[in-house]
């Protein structure tokens, strides 16, 4: 009787939502497999394209996974650990991110019958894990290495990584025009780990294939004044000085105050200034340069000072270019234009402004310290050049991952086949529940060959029974077979150059098993709604104090 008349005890805020055990773990791997449909038409060389457009009216068309993650505005908690995957994988490798979404979706609509029949998470959860272990050891041991290769072997293998990439891409059609131009562009930076060192410029009109790779630098011509039509468009071997100040007549501080005692004085006074000027053009004119660049403006007067005496020159100079022609052409960016020494200067084979469609640009090519390119694209439509520029990122990273961890395993669904029949087998070892789980994370691998087929139109039932024949030869022969996207049955991936790097695999796995296992082990969710509202209406009022004397709510007493 006593433990009726107990109080209750009431620990969190009136108000308060919460929401744990079955249920609760139910519904959040509902949301993660419905994020995991949004991308799963995306997948593949015949995926479809989403067009997303936000509040602001801005039009994106893409299929690339982690584009669409960033720009979906997921609100539920649970679901967003995929758009921190999709990002993390495009940040590390730069492919694969819808893959790796997809396979965190299968791995959970795989778990949800077992939760639902009452096994524990952490069952599954350790399971998975040790599964997890055993793809990777079976990706390292199937990888094929591309090192000790002569460099046009090695161009040619990552030719076809870079293809296998775009394939998937809305500029797929031309993906061994591209590819080319990514590997050569990937190899002209050499061991240099900063993207931004490869430069993308955008020209609308013309066509795609109207593309093309500078070997040095390019960037848009930048804002001129009068004078620049005389200068020179085109220089051999020039010597090139980068500078970071402004070369033009600055106007005084505010309230700057200057006593004349004779009114000649103000003469000198103006003078002094035009001296000044004419003394630091002078000495950028004596260094010997042939091309000026600034990062700030270069004023009417010395542009017309430049042209006078065959010097180029451009002011405005956009920070990442100026960067980038520093690290071409081994000049030193200056803050100063007293003692120019030669050291500090860059140089070039060949300076030209060159017109690119509606836009001029300025090229600096065969560069001696030659650690930079620029790839210029052209297209119809601005969002397809955009999608475009996203294409090439995802290709450049993949390029310098396979150069860097120089191993590739088949693709076309080929590597998931495979890790799946190795994991089915392994699983007969296993004693106990155990068994089950290890043969559900078997199963959820095959969801990329399947989604292959799907979005081709071909019948997925059929390619995946031919696989599955094909992969369980005692042999071992049909461990590289794929799906053929262009015939809707199967074919040697690694014949067909069907190729990416090993770590695209291994890093989706991994990051889709951690995801897959953080929400397996959520098991309640606590939302205090009350309070939010109330942090809102509070700054509301503190906003509307701010612009009257008291803010309303707040009685005098």
């Amino acid at each position: 009787m006593a433990a009726m008349l107990q109080p209750q005890i009431i620990l969190l805020k009136e108000g308060t939502d919460t929401s744990q055990g079955k249920a609760q773990l139910v519904s959040n791997i509902n949301a993660c497999t419905a994020v995991a449909d949004v991308v799963r038409t995306t997948l593949g060389p015949r995926g479809m394209d989403k067009l997303i457009h936000d509040d602001k009216g801005n039009v994106t068309i893409s299929n690339d996974g982690a584009t669409i993650m960033k720009l979906l505005d997921i609100f539920h908690p649970a679901a967003k650990i995929l758009v921190d995957i999709a990002k993390s994988q495009d940040s590390e490798v730069g492919d694969g991110t819808t893959t790796v979404v997809l396979l965190a979706g299968e791995f959970l609509k795989e778990a949800k019958p077992f939760v639902e029949d009452g096994v524990h998470p952490q069952n599954l959860i350790r399971s998975y894990r040790t599964a997890c272990y055993l793809a990777i050891e079976k990706i390292k041991e199937l990888a094929v290495s591309i090192e000790g290769k002569s460099l046009e072997e090695k161009k040619s293998l990552l030719a076809k990584c870079a293809a296998t990439t775009l394939s998937s891409k809305l500029i797929g059609g031309e993906k061994d025009f591209f590819a080319s131009m990514v590997v050569d562009a990937v190899i002209a930076i050499g061991n240099d780990d900063r993207l931004n060192m490869i430069g993308i410029k955008k020209v609308p009109g013309g066509n795609m294939r109207d593309s093309f790779l500078v070997n040095g630098v390019a960037f848009k011509k930048t804002f001129s004044y009068a004078g620049f039509e005389q200068q020179p468009k085109k220089f051999l071997n020039p010597k090139i000085l980068l500078l970071n100040i402004e070369l033009e007549l600055k106007s005084e501080k505010e309230n700057a105050e200057i006593r004349l005692s004779d009114p000649s004085q103000y003469q000198s006074i103006v003078d002094a200034e035009w001296n000044i000027i004419y003394d630091k053009l002078d000495k950028c004119v004596k260094s010997g340069a042939k091309v000026v660049l600034s990062r700030l403006a270069i004023g009417d007067l010395a542009t017309q000072y430049f042209a006078d005496r065959d010097i180029f020159c451009a002011g405005r100079v956009a920070e990442e270019d100026l960067q980038r022609v520093a690290a071409a052409t081994g000049g030193t960016v200056q803050t100063s234009v007293n003692n120019i020494i030669d050291e500090v200067l860059g140089t070039c084979e060949v300076f030209e402004e060159k017109q690119v469609g509606n836009e001029r640009f300025n090229i600096f090519s065969g560069c001696p310290s030659g650690r930079t390119a620029t790839i210029v694209l052209r297209g119809g439509a601005d969002q397809f050049i955009e999608e475009a520029e996203r294409s090439l990122h995802d290709a450049i990273m993949i390029v310098r991952r396979a150069l860097k961890n120089s191993t590739v395993v088949a693709g076309g669904g080929a590597i998931d086949m495979e890790i799946s029949r190795y994991l089915r087998q392994h699983a007969r070892t296993i004693a106990g529940k155990s068994q089950l789980f290890i043969n559900s994370y078997a199963k959820a691998l095959e969801v990329i060959p399947r989604q292959l087929c799907d979005n081709a139109g071909f019948d997925a039932t059929d390619v995946l029974n031919k696989l599955r024949q094909k992969h369980a030869l005692p042999s071992g022969e049909g461990a590289s077979y794929g799906v053929d996207i262009n015939t809707g049955g199967i074919a040697d991936s690694f014949a067909n150059f069907v190729w990416e790097p090993s770590v695209v695999k291994s890093n989706a796995i991994n990051a889709a098993t951690e995801a897959a296992c953080l929400i397996l082990s959520v098991d309640e969710t606590v939302k205090n709604p009350k309070s939010e509202s109330a942090q809102g209406e509070a700054a509301a009022s503190a906003m509307a104090g701010r612009g009257r004397g008291r803010g309303r709510g707040m009685r005098r007493r």
